[in-house]
């Protein structure tokens, strides 16, 4: 119970100070209470309860006495209706096979959807799965669904009928997708379907009066932004693979998108399985005012069985089987191999990630070999190879390049279709090593798919694929993103990947997604995905990554430039309002009637608990709770590694407690300091971890990592194990020490040391003697002593109060603390309260305004200025600073050249390894572009934005500049690559980028009537629009 209250312990308590006459629970008044030995001075309680006063100005306070009332905000306070979404869920009846339920408005009643008349918009030459046969009812009917399914599970069925049903009825629709590519992709299928199809992905147009328009959502969001004529005219948006809307930094633009569209149109929302479908839908319907079914299933028409190969191992353990069991004996022996071949991480207690670790001797190579060739041998192939990088992606293809898994006459057609799409290329193009090293592999069979390929390789590797002509693909997680290319098996070959701040398990949701490959429908009885891990694994951590839920679908939403300034441009619409309609503020209001119920649920067990006596219980109580604090206070002194670490021999009795198992008495076996982690909040003092031995339940270290140990239960006959514990975790040493064998493989030995702590136990029936901090451990802090003299002053305290003595005190504390919990639990609830009234982001958005207003974009009554009309025209970089810059003059002495060389600045993301030295002519424009950044990182930062200058200016890398400079100058693509360490694909998605930066910058331009600077970016566009890096797709 200690620390209950967290640092603010006894304002749980105190009464507002208010003219209420009802008697307070008895609080020593100041400088009254002395101890009897002096020692205590001025009473602590009270120099503590004014500080605190001070610290919450009497805030939040929640009332604890017998006869006072819980002064909490009352639900009738809290204006609920204004803010809560009117929307009502019902379940629709459907056949087994998928669930069916519509959100809509709560006014409306829930009218069945009416089976269709006549001819369907759409024939298929097979039967409809259940959850394709409820989507269609839905869009037959002119109705919004969501269809929530796994991958390769058909969604696009549905897709196609909507599209099919809006030209039968002479109807506009648009078909969005997250990526270019995924869009080119579907532009070849729907052509090939349905002809009246245009594409528009902002470097590419074809055909855009048709009726049926493809494009990336950020086409869609500009042209509403700007009232697009083609918006009148349509009936449905179709959103492919919409779970994509909690991209940290593009998923807010799919927000915008949906909250700018008109309310007449309907919607159609490819997903994958999402647990949040209905909430999604119920925004949808609370946003538009209409009716959004969810179609949800989690039916895979091929069934997928688990392996798992622990490294250094030679076989494959079924850990999940086609019905979705766990095997949990399987799994325990897979971790039982990889714990006999003692691998990486598993000595060290914490059995952290070494990223570098895993390149030790040929243990990785060998495993992927290995499965690569049983795959081929047992006829599992196709495969998809997932690793977490573009190097290891490489490495992995190089080593099983021996193999090879065509025949002739395959090597024949993929020579035969690679050189049919290389054929668009320069003979200087053709001779890239890229291009020249991935044929032979590809005539082998193998192939390798991840963003530093040429997108043409890229996109030829995929055909070969989709066409069966690669076995073995060694892509990166991006190949599970949209396009349908199933394998029949796939295999990862790490369980932790790097997400840009550490190393980490991969979730569940990504898990899904990836494995959701393996298993061709009609091809293959069932899909077969291996999991190669290299480090221990608790069954809990393996059951929720190989049986976890999807990841939900929670709202990226955050505010931009562009978007505060198109908003203010629009007439009809404010930044407020998209805010308050954002998904983010939805799913922030949904959890508003928990809230409430659980605060109605607390006060009602808040009041049911009397308690004899209250008001001396409360303070006996308050004594007690203070002492505990003291003594947490006393710990941190003897935590310290200079203190404890003398003491820690092996042999040394301590006391392990973490947050939620105490294991009583261990003994010390070792200690060690920790590598390769950082001190948290700051602290100097390295990391130590103590190995100690500790009584554990025998079934939470059974055959498993000693991280998830759990103590015995009272009574148990459990095992001795040595367990890896931080110094925080030891809550008291002891003065005794005991002998250890040298030994402790042997069972026997371990359980030896039980036998000898209980017997110290026996000999100290008054409790095992600590080591005395100040006399023992030589502590000299003055600090220390302080708190010594506190704890005496509060034990006297505590030996003299009446209650002490009193028999009836277990009972009654025990209702005293339960109450004090209940008390800060009602506090919590009433802060989640008023939180749940405010909009998000509110704050910010004042912040923005103020620095538009400060830099001159808008006035101060939200009217745009010129500058803002610019900024506007500018959505794929930093608006605010290019515009600056264009209107310091900064772009115009600078040439064609320079001018692409420094906005390449903006639009490269990637990590380089190393900064090139810049000739003056480009670090001089550098060096002015900083500047200016710097200047609005401080207007920012006045304006109370978190931004801090220095990380404002990294996002700007000018690791491509000179390359991009070369290129502009007319280099060949062969001498650029040769300038840096960038995969080519990397440096051609940057010139993409980079050509849609100097179109948007010429929109700019024009906007001021600048001729001269417009000429000069379409100049830019001609000088890097050329040979491979602009080379048409292979799906147009």
């Amino acid at each position: 119970m200690a620390d209950a209250f967290g640092d603010d312990l006894f304002s749980v308590f105190d009464e507002e100070q208010t003219t209420s006459t009802k008697k307070k629970p008895a609080i020593p008044e100041k400088g009254k209470t002395t101890s009897k030995n002096g020692k205590g001075g001025k009473d602590e309680f009270s120099a503590a309860k004014s500080k605190r006063e001070a610290d919450n100005n009497g805030t939040d306070e929640v009332v604890f006495g017998k006869k006072a009332k819980l002064e909490t905000v009352s639900t009738e306070e809290i204006n609920l209706a204004d803010c809560m979404p009117k929307v009502k869920v019902e379940p629709v009846e459907t056949v087994e096979g998928c669930n069916h339920e519509v959100a809509l408005p709560a006014n409306e009643e829930y009218t069945q959807l009416k089976p269709r008349v006549g001819k369907a918009a759409k024939e298929y030459p097979f039967v409809l799965d259940p959850f394709q046969r409820e989507a269609i009812l839905c869009i037959d009917n002119s109705q919004s669904v969501l269809v929530s399914a796994h991958t390769s599970a058909g969604k696009t069925v549905c897709a196609e009928y909507a599209i099919a049903l809006a030209l039968r009825e002479k109807q506009r629709v648009i078909f969005t997708s997250p990526i270019k590519a995924l869009s080119n992709q579907k532009y070849r299928e729907m052509y090939e379907e349905f002809q009246d199809v245009g594409l528009m992905t902002g470097d590419v147009t074809i055909n855009p009066t048709a009726s049926c328009l493809i494009m990336t959502t950020e086409i869609l969001r500009s042209m509403l932004y700007r009232g697009s004529e083609v918006m009148r005219e349509v009936a449905w948006v179709i959103f492919d693979e919409i779970h994509y809307m909690r991209d940290a930094e593009r998923g807010v633009v799919w927000e915008e998108t949906i909250i700018l569209l008109p309310d007449n149109v309907h919607y159609v929302f490819l997903s994958a399985t999402i647990p949040n479908a209905k909430q999604f839908a119920e925004w949808i319907c609370h946003l538009h005012k209409q009716p959004c079914h969810v179609v949800y299933t989690d039916f895979r028409p091929t069934p997928l069985q688990h392996y798992i190969f622990p490294a250094g191992g030679d076989g494959l353990h079924l850990v999940v089987d086609e019905n979705g069991e766990f095997r949990e004996d399987n799994f325990n022996t897979a971790m039982q191999v990889l714990r006999d071949t003692g691998d990486s991480g598993g000595s060290s207690g914490g059995g952290k990630w070494d990223p570098k670790g895993r390149k030790g001797g040929t243990r990785g190579p060998s495993n992927v070999f290995k499965i690569v060739k049983m795959i081929m041998e047992r006829n599992f192939q196709p495969v998809i190879i997932f690793s977490f990088s573009k190097k290891e992606c490489e490495a992995y293809a190089l080593q099983v390049s021996k193999l090879d898994f065509n025949t002739d006459e395959e090597k024949k057609l993929v020579e035969e279709v690679f050189n049919n799409a290389v054929d668009c290329l320069s003979d200087d193009d053709k001779k890239l090593p890229q291009v020249e090293h991935v044929l032979p592999l590809l005539k082998r069979g193998i192939g390798i798919h991840h963003g530093g390929l040429l997108p043409i390789l890229k996109e030829t590797i995929e055909i070969l694929f989709s066409e069966g002509l690669l076995k073995a693909l060694f892509a990166t997680e991006t190949f599970a993103m949209g396009i349908n290319m199933p394998a029949r098996t796939v295999l990862f070959t790490s369980a932790r990947k790097f997400d840009g701040k550490d190393f980490r398990w991969i979730t569940s949701g990504e898990y899904i997604q990836m494995s959701g490959r393996a298993g061709r429908r009609g091809m293959d009885e069932r899909g077969i995905v291996i999991f190669m891990v290299d480090e221990k694994m608790s069954p809990a951590v393996g059951k929720q990554l190989l049986k976890g839920s999807a990841d939900p679908l929670n709202s990226a939403f955050h505010l931009t430039y562009n978007m505060v300034l198109n908003l203010l441009r629009v007439e009809e619409i404010n930044p407020e309002y998209m805010l308050e309609k954002s998904f983010y503020q939805f799913q922030h209001y949904r959890a508003v009637p928990g809230v409430v119920e659980k605060m109605a649920k607390l006060e009602e067990m808040y009041n049911a608990i009397e308690i004899p006596n209250e008001e001396s219980v409360v303070t006996y109580y308050k004594i007690r709770q203070q002492l505990a604090k003291l003594s947490k206070e006393i710990e941190e002194f003897i935590h310290k590694p200079k203190y404890c670490l003398p003491f820690l021999q092996p042999g040394r009795l301590v006391k392990v407690k973490n947050e939620d198992a105490d294991f009583g008495w261990g003994v010390v076996v070792n200690f060690s300091k920790k590598a390769n982690v950082k001190a948290i909040m700051g602290d100097a003092d390295p990391l130590y971890v103590v190995e100690v031995l500790v009584h554990c339940s025998k079934e939470s270290v059974k055959n498993t990592a000693t991280e998830a140990a759990k103590p015995a239960a009272a009574g148990e006959k459990g095992e001795m194990q040595v367990v890896p514990v931080m110094l925080r975790l030891l809550t008291s040493i002891s003065s005794v020490r005991l002998y250890i064998p040298k030994d402790l493989r042997p069972y026997d030995n371990r359980q030896s040391m039980l036998k000898s702590i209980q017997e110290v136990q026996k000999r100290f029936p008054d409790g095992v003697p600590l080591l005395d901090p100040i006399d023992d451990m030589s502590i000299k802090d003055p600090g220390l002593k302080k708190v010594i003299q506190k704890v005496e002053a509060f034990e006297h305290r505590m030996y003299s109060h009446p209650m002490h003595s009193d028999p009836s005190l277990e009972a009654v504390y025990s209702l005293c603390e339960r109450k004090a919990l209940i008390a800060g639990d009602i506090k919590g609830t009433k802060r989640e309260l008023k939180k749940a009234r405010t909009v998000l982001q509110m704050d910010e958005l004042k912040c923005r305004k103020r620095v538009l207003r400060r830099l001159g974009f808008a006035t101060s009554s939200d009217v745009i200025e010129m500058k803002g009309r610019v900024a506007c025209e500018i959505s794929s970089a930093d608006e605010l600073l290019l515009t600056e810059m264009m209107f310091n003059g900064l772009f115009n002495d600078l040439t064609a050249e320079q001018v692409t060389a420094l906005l390449s600045v903006f639009v490269f993301q990637e990590n380089a390894s190393e900064m090139p030295k810049l000739t003056e002519q480009l670090a001089g424009p550098l060096r002015q572009m900083q500047e200016c950044a710097k200047r609005i990182a401080k207007v920012s930062a006045e304006a109370k934005l978190e931004v801090d200058e220095e990380t404002y200016l990294d996002k700007f890398r000018p690791h491509l500049m000179d390359v991009v400079y070369t290129w502009a100058n007319g280099s060949t693509f062969a001498q650029i690559c040769k300038m840096t360490d960038v995969f080519e694909g990397s440096i051609i998605r940057c010139m993409r980028r980079l050509e849609e930066l100097l179109r948007q910058m010429c929109q700019a331009a024009k906007a001021i009537g600048n001729t001269e600077l417009e000429n000069k970016f379409a100049e830019g566009i001609t000088k890097i629009k050329r040979d491979i890096v602009f080379a048409a797709s292979l799906y147009l």
